[in-house]
């Protein structure tokens, strides 16, 4: 299988961090965003979404998403696991994927694809030519603050995202407030302490 990513951008991230914790190798081709690589028709032919991580099975198949991509690596490398253990866990996490997806990390894409100039006439992912919605940034802005907020207030009463144990919802979240920061130039308000312990907390367990 191979692996097609662009290590800087956001969803990249969250993949890199998961593989990296459990040490898995991959033959990995990085996509050259700065050329637009990703959105030619060879990268599309491979790609049809035009978007990445992509993962391209031994099958031919391509998995286009990060959930995806680490359900079939978790599988298949189940060592440090990261997706829960119990039905209650892989239930726990797979809903924080969701709600961090929804929650914290579209905010922060609303924000930041509404407002960078080189998103201009492509403010969606993928291959669909869109125009920026000026609005869409403004609300991606206040989702995320009060996303921020909530969160704080589910990590004054446990370690990690989901529960007593580190996993996949905790790194999703690491990523998407790196995202926050240098998109979005939003960083947690440093009354939010338990979400600040909490970072440091999560991100000693990758360092």
């Amino acid at each position: 299988m191979k692996l097609y990513t662009f290590d800087p951008a956001p969803n990249p991230q969250r993949l890199k961090m998961f593989i990296d914790y459990k040490g898995i190798e991959i033959d990995t081709a990085q996509v050259n965003f700065q050329e637009g690589e990703q959105r030619t028709d060879a990268y599309k032919a491979v790609v049809p979404t035009g978007t990445v991580p992509a993962l391209v099975l031994d099958s031919g198949r391509v998995l286009s998403s990060v959930f995806a991509i680490t359900q079939y690596l978790e599988a298949l490398h189940p060592d440090r696991p990261l997706l829960g253990t119990s039905n209650e866990e892989r239930a726990l996490i797979l809903d924080w994927n969701h709600r961090i997806f929804t929650d914290v990390f579209k905010a922060i894409a609303d924000l930041f694809r509404n407002t960078n100039p080189a998103f201009a006439g492509r403010a969606l992912p993928g291959t669909l030519d869109t125009e920026q919605i000026p609005a869409l940034a403004e609300r991606g802005r206040s989702q995320l603050l009060h996303a921020l907020s909530s969160m704080n207030d589910e990590l004054s009463s446990r370690n990690y995202v989901a529960g007593d144990s580190f996993s996949m919802a905790d790194i999703d979240l690491l990523a998407s407030l790196q995202f926050a920061g240098w998109a979005g130039k939003v960083k947690p308000d440093e009354s939010l302490t338990a979400l600040i312990d909490w970072r440091q907390r999560a991100q000693a367990v990758l360092d």
